[in-house]
């Protein structure tokens, strides 16, 4: 349920192949919700310079934007990915 003060948006942590749901205030930046979704999914301290987030299929570069100012809607999705690949063994 959304409220005035709330952005809900559906967030997908490929680390942890997570979808978790934030209601975020109208304030809070990318890198706010960069780092509680992972802090959610993942369950564990983890470097949030070490994540990338992309909404729309781009790269977000500046996290110090609202996802509101990205124009992003109720329920809006973004992905939050590892920075660097990772080797496959």
């Amino acid at each position: 349920m959304t409220t005035a003060e709330t952005l809900p948006v559906r967030v997908t942590v490929t680390d942890a192949w997570d979808q978790v749901e934030l209601g975020l205030s109208l304030t809070a930046t990318i890198a706010d919700l960069k780092q509680e979704a992972l802090s959610r999914a993942l369950g564990r301290p983890v470097a949030p310079e070490d994540y990338l987030v992309k909404f729309r299929g781009a790269l977000v570069l500046d996290e110090s934007v609202t996802p509101a100012a990205l124009g992003a809607g109720p329920n809006a999705p973004f992905i939050v990915l590892p920075a660097r690949r990772r080797p496959v063994r």
